[in-house]
């Protein structure tokens, strides 16, 4: 950590304001995933994920590269935590990587891929920081999908097996849990796109494996649950308002049904037991095969929803789907930056479902980063973020229950079929030495919170303390 955020200037009004907008018991993290960061893909019994796979299918990364070694966080776990805690970030999301703790995907739990998980519990808890554990991050053991993957109804009671057992070991230390992180990635891009392991391409495969995987995550929320697990449970899902490229009768339809592909689809079976039939018509037969019972299963009760944002949607019938507006910023993904799409997005949902707690588990920019003498001056992710997070004021300010925040992501790492041409860090990660550099985003991020924290009143702080840690 370099000494760059070791001391704070004194807040700006700007930053005042922004900071005077979040409630005392509102949780500030950053957040990252397994096979991301972590590296070790061959140490001590992991076994291989579909990604691991995927990765050596020539031309499936854009730069040829995999998560093999990452960010090694494997082995700098203990300096990474120090980075957080040394930023004044409260709260970490990570995932578990499954095939870690369980090579095959069945049968026998390596202990010593429990053992890392376990480390970085009680190297957070030493430093007050929250763990915010998500138990599926997209890295489904290879084994299981040489059997059929998500596919095959049988992966869901795999999984069920797999989140027990980790609740069990590591449930305890949690400030939540999460079982999946954004199912349509995995379905759609993974399974009809094509783009992300596996690589299939199948419409109907995709929509089977959309909704094993909503019925794992039902039946995961119910066998934790047995087991009288204290941390909030719930599931994060990648959502976008869908804008129609015009006003015409045409492109209104397309994004209404692409708005029911990518949200209602998901939305509407977890919180209303149901699927969209506007969605189911267009599927025909490539609808998935819903057993009794399934729908019910899937709509357990949510304590909390995980909410990724990046940007809108456009949809139309036309090529192409958006006019060509210069002045539109856009990050280095080629996303537009929309901030307003967050307060849209929210409260409509707000809006059409009986919302649980809502946290934004993913929010932030890839730009093309460069360190120069010690220093990354990444000034379009400081305004991206903080446009965002002002946005996110204005939906608290219209009455959607917000609890968290956490920045995408603390490091830079593989940004998977990107490989590691794409930054989304708010450290910059000197791959060839492993060396951490905190961004100017990131040191802005930390004066954000430490000025949030000095607008909480004393009587209140303890107990905003008390609800960020596990």
């Amino acid at each position: 950590m370099t000494s760059q955020a070791d001391s704070s200037p004194p807040a700006s009004t700007d930053l005042q304001r922004l900071a005077q907008r979040f409630p005392a018991r509102f949780t500030w993290g950053v957040a990252t995933s397994a096979y991301q960061i972590e590296g070790g893909a061959q140490e001590d019994g992991r076994g291989d994920s579909i990604w691991d796979e995927f990765c050596r299918r020539p031309g499936a990364i854009r730069d040829g590269s995999s998560g093999a070694t990452a960010c090694d966080h494997y082995h700098r776990s203990g300096e990474d935590v120090d980075l957080i805690a040394g930023l004044g970030v409260p709260a970490y999301r990570f995932s578990i990587s499954w095939p870690r703790v369980q090579p095959l995907g069945r049968g026998a739990w390596n202990d010593r891929g429990f053992a890392f998980y376990e480390r970085l519990l009680e190297r957070l808890a030493s430093r007050g920081i929250a763990a915010h554990l998500t138990l599926n991050h997209w890295d489904l053991p290879q084994a299981l999908q040489e059997e059929g993957g998500w596919a095959r109804r049988d992966t869901v009671h795999r999984f069920v097996e797999y989140a027990s057992e980790a609740v069990r070991r590591l449930g305890a230390s949690a400030a939540s849990i999460a079982t999946h992180n954004e199912p349509w990635v995995i379905a759609t891009l993974g399974h009809e796109a094509g783009i992300f392991a596996p690589g299939e391409r199948s419409r109907a495969t995709a929509v089977r494996v959309a909704h094993h995987l909503l019925l794992s995550h039902g039946l995961a929320l119910q066998a934790v649950r047995a087991q009288g697990v204290a941390a909030p449970l719930g599931i994060v899902l990648n959502q976008a308002q869908i804008h129609p490229a015009t006003d015409s009768p045409a492109d209104l339809a397309k994004a209404r049904l692409d708005d029911g592909l990518t949200i209602r689809w998901y939305m509407d079976p977890l919180l209303l037991g149901t699927y969209p039939t506007d969605v189911l018509s267009f599927l025909g037969g490539d609808a998935p095969p819903v057993q009794a019972g399934d729908l019910e299963t899937i709509r357990q009760p949510l304590d909390f929803l995980g909410v990724n944002y990046y940007t809108r949607n456009i949809s139309g019938t036309g090529a192409p789907l958006e006019p060509d507006h210069p002045e539109r910023e856009r990050t280095d993904m080629g996303w537009e930056v929309f901030p307003d799409g967050l307060r849209e997005l929210l409260t409509r949902l707000d809006a059409d479902y009986s919302l649980p707690p809502v946290y934004i588990t993913e929010n932030g920019a890839a730009y093309r980063d460069r360190l120069a003498d010690g220093r990354v001056a990444d000034a379009d992710r400081t305004r991206y973020l903080k446009m965002h997070i002002a946005a996110l004021a204005d939906a608290l300010d219209a009455g959607v229950d917000v609890r968290g925040y956490f920045v995408w992501s603390l490091l830079d790492n593989f940004e998977w079929a990107d490989g590691y041409s794409k930054r989304f860090g708010i450290v910059y990660v000197d791959y060839p030495t492993q060396r951490r550099i905190p961004k100017d985003s990131a040191l802005w991020y930390r004066d954000l919170i430490a000025t949030w924290r000095g607008t909480v009143p004393q009587a209140l702080r303890a107990g905003a303390a008390q609800q960020a840690r596990p």
